[in-house]
Formats: C-alpha cells, structure tokens, sequence
C-alpha cells in the first residue's frame, strides 16, 4: 500500500469520525483487527505493524492483559486510527475501555445486563449473534450493530440470507474473512467486517513477525478499496 493510499484511508476515517451516526466511522474503516496479544508491548508493536499496512479499525480484545492501557496508548501513537474494545463481558469492562478512550465496544454475546452497561457508555456497541433469533434479541436491545460470529460457519451466503429479513441492522461478520473472500463479504451485506487469525495471527504476534502483519495488512486494504469499487 502506498503513503498516499493509506493517507485517503486517514482521512476518510477522520471525516466518517466527525459525522453524526455512531457507525460511520466503522463504516469507513472497513476492516476491523481483531487483536489478541500476550503483553501490552507486543501488542503495540502488532498495531504499528497493521497501521504501517492501512488498517486503521483496531479491536483490542480483553484477553490482552491491560487491555485499557493499550487502547490508551493506541490513541495516543495512532490518532487517526478507531480503537476499540473487544471480547468485552462485564460492565466494569465496558467503562474502564470508555475510560480509556475506546471509540467502540465489542462482546461475543448479546445478555440484557451486558448490553444496557455497554450503552451505557455512550459508545458505539456491537454484540454477538449467530441465529435469526439471537440478531432479533440484540436488535431489540438497542446495539448499534451486530457482530455475527462466528461468521466461518455459514460464509458470505449466511450474511446475505440474514439480509433478507433484517434488512435494517448493521451485520459485521467476524471469523472466516480473509483477504481473498473480502469482497464478497461486503457484496453480501456487510457493515464492516472483524478480522482475527487470517490478519493478526497469535503466532505471528508472538514470535514478533511484525512485517507479515503489515504485509497481510496491506492484502486487507487493498481488498477494501477493490470491494468498495
């Protein structure tokens, strides 16, 4: 990906950061980094590596220890990027992240306790779902979007099957996107997507392969502009 590229990529994230709809800036990030560290350092040096190739949508999951001093941290060495918190499942987790500056909370479930003291925040809030019955529940909450997950059990076709009667909420499908079937990710529905394993692998992230992160980040980006073309 070239400076100019990822530039534009900056830029459309502050603009979408400044409209009124709590989604559009996940919108225009496109793709999410779902991050899953074993230090805060190395989880730092894996957001470099993702926003040297583009990816400016960061999720800093709960299973990283300090998980609000590294979205602390993220914010102050990436400005432009949107960080979040992932694998949220407690209200106290849910506002140390807003305390933290997260602009966005994640939980792998949709319970009515979760929910209320994720919105609470005032935060853009995405929980999980997988069945028409658990995107119904979620719905009705009052999140923002729903995560399904995980998407790698039903693909591309699931979403758009999803589509037909919720055409109105938000999907981003996390599990199973890759650089390769991004495109048809977005052509099936998606809001955004969440990418884990396939953009910031554990292995990588552990033995310090910091350039394979860039480099797959780099795949991911230039898979967004195609999809959006």
């Amino acid at each position: 990906m070239t400076a100019e590229n990822t530039a534009d990529n900056t830029a459309d994230v502050k603009t979408a950061a400044a409209d009124d709809s709590p989604l559009s800036a996940l919108r225009w990030a496109g793709v999410v980094a779902v991050l899953r560290a074993t230090s805060p350092d190395s989880a730092l040096a894996a957001v470099d590596a993702l926003v040297a190739g583009g990816v400016t949508g960061i999720e800093i999951t709960y299973s990283t220890p300090d998980a609000p001093g590294v979205i602390a941290q993220v914010r102050e060495r990436h400005p432009q990027a949107l960080v979040g918190a992932g694998t949220v499942l407690s209200a106290d987790q849910a506002k140390a992240a807003a305390d933290a500056g997260a602009a966005f909370l994640v939980s792998p479930g949709s319970t009515p306790e979760l929910v209320e003291a994720m919105l609470d925040t005032d935060l853009t809030v995405l929980s999980g779902a997988l069945t028409p019955t658990e995107v119904m529940a979620a719905s009705a909450l009052g999140v923002h979007a729903v995560k399904l997950f995980p998407a790698s059990l039903g693909g591309p076709g699931f979403l758009r099957a999803l589509r037909g009667p919720f055409p109105d909420v938000p999907l981003v499908p996390t599990g199973g996107v890759n650089a390769g079937n991004l495109r048809d990710w977005f052509a099936a529905g998606a809001l955004a997507v969440g990418a884990g394993g396939e953009l910031c692998s554990s292995a990588d992230i552990a033995a310090g392969r910091w350039q394979a992160l860039t480099e797959r980040a780099q795949a991911f980006t230039a898979a967004l502009a195609e999809a959006r073309r």
